[in-house]
């Protein structure tokens, strides 16, 4: 599935505890369809993990990354109206973004969750309220038993969030529906998902 880019691309990570280890959610969000462009659960924040991460977005949507930046290129650097990524200054987030997305895109990296301030356009809050959904849903769970426990009902709520749920700031459209995906999955959403999945054969990465 190739869903459209059409906002900035924010992301980050939700820390979840799995019994008594930390691991990390990372999550990325295109902030006008709100459709979440890759999600990974880890152990660790490692930088492969991290291009393992960001590789989702090139596999998908390298195309319009690619497409963006030919019809830009001709202007003079700074005016260059390429497709944005936004973090905080995690390191591991700028070199893989480096190692995969280099010249074609721009990094508005060292972003905090904080208001507009310092001079930036925007913040990181949209990936923020997505991780605070997540974080709201395990809170009415017991505990998460173990990594791969984890790691199901996190792929699960990505899923359930891109193409089951209807979000109020898109007036009652998905995000896979604002995306430009648009799947005949009519009134039982989620089964005819599990159906549609299962003839195209398509997977979790």
């Amino acid at each position: 599935m190739q869903p459209a880019i059409k906002g900035r691309i924010h992301y980050d990570e939700k820390v979840i505890h799995v019994k008594k280890k930390l691991c990390y959610d990372l999550n990325a969000i295109d902030h006008k369809t709100k459709y979440v462009l890759a999600h990974l659960f880890v152990a660790k924040r490692t930088k492969p993990a991290c291009v393992k991460f960001l590789k989702q977005i090139k596999t998908t949507c390298y195309k319009q990354i690619l497409q963006r930046y030919h019809d830009e290129k001709h202007k003079p650097i700074g005016k260059r109206k390429l497709i944005i990524f936004v973090s905080d200054k995690f390191g591991n987030y700028k070199s893989s973004f480096n190692k995969l997305f280099y010249r074609v895109a721009k990094l508005e990296f060292g972003v905090p969750i904080t208001l507009k301030k310092h001079g930036l356009k925007h913040n990181n809050n949209h990936i923020e309220r997505y991780n605070q959904d997540i974080k709201d849903r395990i809170k009415t769970m017991r505990h998460l038993g173990s990594f791969e426990d984890a790691k199901t009902f996190l792929n699960l709520k990505t899923i359930i969030h891109n193409f089951i749920n209807p979000h109020m700031q898109l007036k009652g459209k998905t995000p896979a529906e604002k995306a430009d995906i648009h799947l005949p999955l009519k009134r039982n959403k989620l089964l005819n998902l599990i159906k549609y999945a299962r003839e195209n054969h398509i997977t979790r990465r």
